[in-house]
């Protein structure tokens, strides 16, 4: 791909990519719902789903396995579930450890692009299109007290240089909506980069009741060869986000050595 090529996608994408940081790919949201829902009013409603469970949802011969799938090679690449957590809550539509095909995960990338009209709307499935995206894995995590929920999303691309891209393109866009810098992942510096959401506002109230927890947001991005790694996390109060730079590092680590469960 020529430089000036390059650069018209980059632009495209940090152009592009605003509703991708705010959502975290998916649904971004699914994690502040579970993380909020246990700490909320129990007299309003929640969703059903809301809950942490140790089980995958996804019907296969590995579901019943409490640290996740590994039975493709993209599925092998998820960190399995480590000491301290339980798979989390499901993922909008997709239970809480899944994967999908090449077709699927770039219409689910361009269906992030929702917000973007016309000319521009058209620009980004092109430049989705670009990526050679060959599919996506994913799964949820949940600390056992449910203080903290995370996503985490494996997608593989068929170009090293436009992972590349990719990751540049959310980190520029991180910073141009000047978004707090979250934990430094040390080992993997040059590969990673996190970001923490506004500072959240305090609880709402109701007489004696808090109505909804104080929750902190948290956004990673990093890229290991082909792979493209996001991890969407929400924790309420004390919020450690070292918990979470812990949990990317061990996810880079694993993508390093699949099949040793860390």
């Amino acid at each position: 791909m020529s430089e000036k090529s390059g650069s018209r996608t980059r632009r495209i994408l940090k152009n592009a990519l605003v509703s991708v940081l705010v959502l975290g790919a998916v649904g971004g949201g699914v994690a502040y719902t579970a993380v909020t829902a246990d700490g909320a009013d129990r007299s309003a409603p929640t969703d059903p789903w809301a809950d942490p469970s140790v089980t995958a949802t996804p019907a296969d011969p590995a579901a019943g396995a409490a640290r996740g799938r590994a039975s493709t090679p993209l599925s092998k690449l998820l960190l399995p579930v480590p000491e301290g957590y339980v798979l989390g809550a499901d993922i909008a539509g997709y239970g809480n450890d899944d994967e999908l095909p090449a077709k699927q995960a770039a219409a689910l990338l361009k269906e992030s692009g929702r917000g973007f009209y016309g000319k521009k709307r058209r620009e980004y499935e092109e430049a989705v299109d670009g990526l050679g995206i060959q599919g996506m894995a994913m799964r949820s995590y949940a600390q056992q007290d449910s203080s903290l929920q995370a996503e985490v999303l494996i997608l593989r691309m068929k170009d090293k240089k436009k992972v590349r891209e990719f990751f540049e393109a959310r980190k520029e866009m991180s910073e141009f909506l000047e978004l707090r810098k979250g934990p430094k992942i040390k080992e993997y510096a040059r590969t990673s980069a996190c970001y923490l959401g506004p500072k959240p506002e305090k609880p709402e109230t109701y007489g004696d009741e808090v109505r909804s927890p104080v929750l902190q947001a948290m956004i990673c991005s990093a890229y290991d060869g082909e792979v493209m790694v996001t991890v969407t996390a929400f924790g309420a109060p004390p919020f450690e986000d070292k918990d979470v730079a812990g949990l990317v590092e061990k996810q880079l680590r694993h993508i390093a050595s699949p099949g040793e469960y860390v």
